[in-house]
């Protein structure tokens, strides 16, 4: 069988099918199986290239470790200080001198369009660690994944998505990965923090398998009884050009434990992290929540995904 993802950018959620996904989970699931000595060897000898210029903790030590998981080892920097760039090397440079000593480059920044830019400049393959408030393609394999492995399936579960859905590129890219399934989705946040418009136009051109239902609220008490998954997201003040429009919608949302008794009890709580106060920690300890077990599926599923993409 051809892997389609071989030296392939992951730049969008839309950019892969069903059947990528499939196969992605299908050999995360053989990452987990294998013996520490078959996993290591498929990395032997192969450097990731680490460009963060947005902080991060999750992300990066979920890829250094996935490559470390495979036999492989990492290089490349987390702030920009200790850089060239601080000299004024531009930032194109920047990818080139990374290329050159590394066989695939993750890649983290603020602004919008810079993972596409650096896989149009370099020759080896570029993997979004999230650009701007586009996507971060690598979260919702991972939050896909987790929601298979958890609930067994995807098609045909109702998913509730709270918070910041404007600014939230884990949003975007969950919503264009979980279209290429049957379910339906609760998007909730203040009005102003509604999920941009030109984002839905795509839905119905992102490869789904057959169908997808959106519906918006303002409440997450309507809701709550009838979700599968609820996928939680932090309000992030960070994106926001103005300081009076987050303190506007600062703490729409949380949920306690006490919310948690309204759920199904078979439902799922889900986050991206890291969290502020949208989760009391008292529902760390309840049956539902799977947020700390989503960072170690990540770990899994992006050791399956660089396996992938360094060998054919």
């Amino acid at each position: 069988m051809v892997n389609p993802y071989f030296s392939r950018d992951v730049l969008s959620m839309k950019d892969f099918d069903r059947g990528d996904l499939d196969l992605l989970f299908q050999y995360s699931d053989k990452i987990a199986g294998l013996e520490y000595k078959e996993r290591a060897s498929l990395g032997t000898g192969r450097t990731l290239g680490i460009m963060f210029f947005e902080p991060s903790t999750r992300t990066r030590l979920s890829f250094e470790s996935a490559m470390a998981a495979i036999g492989g080892t990492s290089v490349g920097f987390s702030e920009t200080r200790t850089t060239s760039l601080e000299k004024g090397e531009s930032f194109a440079d920047t990818v080139r001198v990374v290329e050159a000593n590394c066989d695939a480059i993750v890649l983290r920044h603020p602004m919008e369009g810079a993972a596409r830019f650096a896989a149009e400049i370099s020759s080896k393959p570029v993997i979004s660690g999230g650009t701007g408030t586009e996507e971060h393609p690598t979260q919702a394999m991972l939050d896909l994944y987790t929601i298979m492995k958890e609930k067994g399936r995807i098609d045909g579960l109702r998913i509730g998505i709270v918070g910041d859905l404007k600014y939230g590129r884990t949003v975007y890219s969950l919503i264009y990965g979980l279209s290429k399934f049957n379910v339906s989705i609760d998007l909730v946040s203040p009005p102003l923090l509604r999920i941009r418009k030109e984002a839905t136009h795509d839905f119905g051109t992102s490869g789904r398998a057959n169908s997808i239902e959106i519906r918006e609220h303002d409440s997450i008490e309507e809701v709550l009884p009838e979700l599968d998954v609820l996928y939680m997201t932090r309000i992030q003040r960070e994106r926001f050009p103005d300081e009076q429009e987050y303190e506007k919608v600062k703490g729409s949302y949380f949920i306690d434990s006490r919310q948690v008794e309204r759920m199904k009890r078979d439902a799922i709580i889900m986050h991206p992290l890291p969290r502020t106060d949208e989760i009391r920690h008292d529902v760390d300890s309840t049956f539902n929540a799977r947020y700390f077990k989503q960072m170690q599926y990540g770990r899994t599923l992006r050791a399956a995904l660089l396996s992938l993409i360094l060998n054919p």
